[in-house]
C-alpha cells in the first residue's frame, strides 16, 4: 500500500518535502487518484483471485488428480499384466507338461497294441504254419496211399505179365500187400 513516509513529505511544507513535491508534479502525482487506484486494484485483485485464480487452482487441482489415478491405474495394470504374463507361461508349461505326458502315454499304448499285434501275427503265423504242415502231412499220407496203390497194381501187372497167368483176385491182394509191406519196410 501506501508508504506512511511518502504522505508525510507529500504533505510537509517547503522545507524539507520541497523536492518530494516537485517529483510528485512532474510525475503527475495526485494522492486521491492514488488511493482510488490503488482501491481498484484491491477490487480487481481480490475479483481475479475469487473468479479466476481459484478455478483455475481448481482446474488445475483436480487434472493432477486425474493424472495421478490415471499413473496409479497404469502401474495396477502393469503389476496385473506381469501376474497375467506368469500365469500365462505357468499354464504354458503346464501344458507343455501335459503334452509331454500324453505323448508318453499315447507311445506306451502304441508300443504295447504294437507288442499284442505282433504277437497275434505271430500266433495267426503259427498257426498257418501249423495248418500247413499238418496239410503237407496228410498230403504225404494221401500221396503214400496212391503211390503204394500204384506200386501194388504196377507190382500186379507186372508179375502178371512175367509169369503168364491169368491172377486172380485174391492173388492180385496178396501181392499188392506184400509190395506195400515190402516198401514200408
Amino acid at each position: 500500500m501506501t508508504s506512511p513516509y511518502l504522505l508525510a513529505a507529500a504533505a510537509a511544507p517547503e522545507a524539507g518535502g520541497g523536492m518530494v513535491q516537485e517529483i510528485a508534479k512532474t510525475f503527475g502525482w495526485a494522492p486521491q487518484l492514488f488511493l482510488s487506484q490503488v482501491v481498484v486494484f484491491l477490487i480487481v485483485a481480490f475479483a481475479l483471485k475469487r473468479f479466476a485464480f481459484k478455478p483455475v487452482m481448481a482446474m488445475l487441482e483436480q487434472r493432477r488428480q486425474t493424472i495421478e489415478q490415471g499413473l496409479k491405474h497404469a502401474e495396477q495394470m502393469k503389476q496385473e499384466l506381469a501376474q497375467a504374463q506368469a500365469r500365462a507361461q505357468e499354464v504354458i508349461g503346464q501344458a507343455g507338461a501335459q503334452a509331454t505326458k500324453i505323448i508318453e502315454e499315447a507311445r506306451a499304448a502304441a508300443a504295447k497294441v504294437q507288442e499284442a499285434e505282433t504277437q497275434k501275427a505271430i500266433a495267426a503265423a503259427a498257426d498257418l504254419i501249423a495248418k500247413a504242415k499238418e496239410a503237407n502231412a496228410l498230403e504225404l499220407a494221401r500221396m503214400k496211399a496212391e503211390l503204394r496203390a500204384e506200386i501194388g497194381r504196377l507190382v500186379v501187372d507186372t508179375t502178371a505179365k512175367v509169369s503168364g497167368k491169368i491172377l486172380t483176385l485174391e492173388d492180385r491182394q496178396r501181392l499188392a500187400g506184400d509190395a506195400v509191406r515190402d516198401l514200408a519196410a
